[in-house]
Formats: structure tokens, C-alpha cells, sequence
């Protein structure tokens, strides 16, 4: 499946009925009079979030969206009938923008959360409305009114507890194959993942928790280079980062400095998120070279390290465990423990 995060619609709501001029002319109602309904109001658009959906392609191949018109009034005093709303589904997690202003018009982030983003017309009038003690034949009637129209910009953050991140080949889909059920393409060369992969790692407690392994970083993605940091706004979300380092790496104390750079780059709050920083790779190295680069890495970052292999599964049981015990200070209510994290830091 195509992954799409990002797309732009034009949603239209339904425009109201107009009203009806009639008049009653049965045989035995001598009095007649204006007998014209009002319009049906128009249907509005309305988006829902979805959890079965992961993706927004399918707004790429349907740009515009609208709902029915109300129709119009008819004789009798009989209202028009209202025209159907149109329910879209769109994944949990999106977040809604006016693509003219910029501005947030909401966020779906819960199952069956819904947002009206265009309002459907209301109905006109028919004559039987204008009728008056001066006015006993109105002519009278009013158009329906048009229903708002709007264009989007959809922006989808994936709702992940916990991020990945590193360098290209620091093997972030290796680990998050191994420690959940996700199936990520991987390979050998830069920028493998193209796409962020999803993967739910069982707790101890009994729920999953979602691990999102985001598409490598280079120097200079907030620059533009690379995949740049399309892919960043996906780690707006998480609690916890993995920062995960590539111990065969020629210098991976560069290497963890290069990814902190750019997230402050990014910025959004995301080098005040907890780290948990770790080697991996570690079945390539000899125990001194794990104990150098551990200990540079340490220094560097002013935090523990921990030294896996994802690919040998080698050292995945601490790192959960520590995975485990940051959420759990992460879900306390505020005041509830000392978080007193520094910015940029790792967790110790």
C-alpha cells in the first residue's frame, strides 16, 4: 500500500432548496391561499476518523467532495426534503487545515471523532410564509442558500507512542520487525524506508503499544536534503524516542549529534521528548569496541547507553524494559513524578 500523509481536497456542502409560490385551489376551499413550502436544507460534509485506515491516498484519486442539495418546497406547505449529509472517513491522527488561511480546523485523533467542515445551505422560503393580514396573495418566495464552500489540506500524524529514529541503516526496521509483527522492505543502502512503518510490541501489562520506525535523516534534511523532514511530523505525537546509533558506523558520535541537530532543526517540541539512546549493531563489534563506543556515546549525550543487536535480537528485553518504565512516567498526571528531563537529553 502507498503510503500518502499529506493531501489537498475541496469540499462543497450542499446548497438549500428554494421556496414555492402555490396557492390553494380546491373546489371547497373558497378562501384559498398561498400554500408554497419552504426548501430543504442542504447536506453538509462531515469528516469521521477511521482507525481501519492508515493512509490518505484515496483523497488523490477523489480531489473534490460534495453533498446533496435540499430540494425544493413543494405545494401544500410541504417542505423540500433535506439533501443526505456526507460522512468521509479519514485515518485517526489527521489533523485538518484551511488550505487558504493556514489555520487548524481540527484533529482527529480518536475513533468515531467527527468535525463539520462544511455547512450545508439553509432552505428558502415559500410564499405561504410571507402571508399577512395586508398581504393575502404573496408573491413572495427566497432562494436557498448556497452551502459553504471550503478547500483542505489534510495532514496525517501517525499516533504512535514511541519513535524510532536515527540515521539511514542504523537499522530502525530491523528493530521494529523483531520486536512487533510489522514487515517493513529493508535493504541495503540509504534512505530504505521511504514510507514510516507502524508496529504494535506487546506489554507485559497486556495492551500493545505502537512503535512508529520514521525514514532516516541525513545532515542537512532541514535544509531540504535528502528526504528532508517530510516525515518528521510523525514524531510530533510520541512520548518516548528510540535514538538508535549504528555501532559499526565510522563515527557514531557524529552520527548521534548529526540526528540532534536536526531535530532541533524541525523543532515542535521534539528534542524535549525523552530519549533513549542505544547501539546497535553490536554483533559486528568485539566487547572493548562496545565498551568505547558506548562510553564516547555516554559522554557525548550525557546519558546511559544501551548496546543491542536487533538483527541477532541480542539485548531487545532492557531496552523494552526501559521502554516500559519512560511511559510509564510519561502517562502520570503532571505533579504526579520528577520528569525533570533537559532538553535534548536522553533518559538515564
Amino acid at each position: 500500500m502507498q503510503f500518502i500523509d499529506q493531501a489537498e481536497i475541496e469540499v462543497q456542502a450542499g446548497d438549500g432548496g428554494d421556496g414555492m409560490v402555490a396557492f390553494r385551489r380546491e373546489k371547497y376551499v373558497p378562501a384559498g391561499g398561498p400554500s408554497g413550502g419552504n426548501g430543504g436544507r442542504g447536506g453538509s460534509v462531515i469528516l469521521v476518523a477511521d482507525p481501519n485506515l492508515q493512509t490518505l491516498l484515496d483523497f488523490r484519486f477523489q480531489p473534490v467532495i460534495k453533498a446533496e442539495h435540499g430540494a425544493k418546497g413543494g405545494p401544500n406547505n410541504r417542505t423540500g426534503a433535506s439533501g443526505a449529509d456526507r460522512w468521509v472517513r479519514v485515518p485517526c491522527g489527521t489533523v485538518v487545515h484551511n488550505a487558504q488561511t493556514g489555520e487548524i480546523l481540527g484533529d482527529l485523533t480518536h475513533k468515531e471523532d467527527q468535525l463539520l467542515v462544511a455547512r450545508g445551505g439553509q432552505g428558502g422560503l415559500g410564499n405561504a410564509h410571507f402571508l399577512s393580514n395586508r398581504n393575502r396573495a404573496p408573491h413572495q418566495f427566497t432562494k436557498g442558500k448556497p452551502g459553504e464552500h471550503v478547500r483542505l489540506r489534510l495532514e496525517l500524524k501517525l499516533i504512535a507512542e514511541v519513535g524510532i529514529v536515527g540515521l539511514p541503516n542504523a537499522g530502525k526496521s530491523t528493530l521494529i520487525s523483531v520486536l512487533s509483527s510489522a514487515r517493513p522492505k529493508i535493504a541495503d543502502y540509504p534512505f530504505t524506508t521511504l514510507q514510516p512503518n507502524l508496529g504494535v510490541v506487546p506489554h507485559p501489562l497486556g495492551d500493545g503499544v505502537v512503535f512508529a520506525d520514521i525514514p532516516g535523516l541525513i545532515e542537512g534534511a532541514h535544509l531540504g536534503v535528502g528526504l528532508g523532514h517530510e516525515f518528521l511530523r510523525h514524531v510530533e505525537r510520541t512520548r518516548v524516542l528510540i535514538h538508535l546509533v549504528d555501532g559499526t558506523a565510522a563515527d557514531p558520535v557524529k552520527d548521534y549529534q548529526t540526528i540532534q541537530q536536526e531535530l532541533q532543526a524541525y523543532g515542535h517540541g521534539l528534542t524535549e521528548k525523552p530519549q533513549i539512546l542505544v547501539l546497535n549493531k553490536i554483533d559486528a563489534l568485539t566487547p572493548q569496541e562496545i565498551a568505547e563506543r558506548c562510553q564516547r556515546l555516554s559522554a557525548a549525550a550525557g546519558s546511559s547507553v544501551l548496546a543491542i543487536s536487533a538483527i541477532a535480537k541480542q539485548g531487545l528485553d532492557p531496552l523494552l524494559q526501559r521502554v516500559w518504565e519512560q511511559l510509564s512516567l510519561e502517562r502520570q498526571p503532571a505533579g504526579a513524578g520528577e520528569f525533570g528531563l533537559a532538553a535534548g537529553k536522553s533518559v538515564h
